[in-house]
């Protein structure tokens, strides 16, 4: 799984997101909006620039969007994305009406259509989780020039290779070969049962 793979799954299966911005007095504020296109760098959405919403884009210059696919929990897929925004004009537009025929049934006609302007999501951290599969699996990539930073739980050398984080974790995600202990990140819940129980203080959260 990589990040383009999951911005097409963001476009095609999930298209509609809750994205959220700071509004001037430094309080939350969240959109629906629609992912419209999307490549190797990026993904964008419109807005027309008579809105507020379009204020705090070029104010802020950065949001964070989730999205979400399933009938039900256990068939869910999430996925969410922070990090900076760029206005791009009306470059793309007809890219977008291509793509997404129905917005012609809002902005019917040119005129219409001056009021738009595309942005691109084009650096940020996306973290990726589905709930459908057994164990889950769960990414934590980064794109443009944002750095990734891993989160979760990590075996440090104090490790005695005992298995009491092992026989507690609810993935079974914590291997044990050869006397190392490693947590698979990709199936790893990130609930923290497993440090408690360590005897040797050698599960770290990061």
């Amino acid at each position: 799984m990589n990040v383009t793979d999951i911005f097409k799954i963001l476009q095609s299966d999930i298209h509609t997101v809750v994205i959220a911005i700071v509004d001037e007095k430094g309080f939350p504020e969240t959109r629906v909006i629609d992912i419209m296109l999307c490549d190797d760098g990026g993904v964008y959405f419109i807005t027309a620039k008579g809105k507020k919403f379009y204020d705090s884009l070029c104010d802020k210059k950065y949001v964070a969007l989730s999205g979400f696919k399933g009938s039900d929990t256990m068939s869910s897929t999430a996925i969410s994305i922070s990090g900076g925004v760029e206005e791009l004009g009306s470059e793309l537009l007809d890219k977008v009406f291509a793509e997404n025929p129905y917005m012609a049934q809002i902005y019917p006609n040119e005129e219409s259509r001056a009021a738009l302007t595309v942005f691109k999501l084009y650096r940020g951290t996306v973290n990726y989780f589905d709930l459908s599969k057994k164990p889950i699996e769960r990414y934590t990539l980064s794109f443009g020039e944002e750095k990734c930073e891993q989160h979760g739980y990590f075996i440090n050398n104090n490790c005695t290779a005992c298995g009491a984080c092992a026989s507690i974790c609810p993935q079974r995600c914590i291997d044990i070969l050869n006397g190392k202990v490693e947590i698979r990140q990709e199936n790893c819940l990130h609930c923290g049962v497993c440090q408690p129980v360590c005897p040797a203080n050698a599960i770290e959260r990061r």
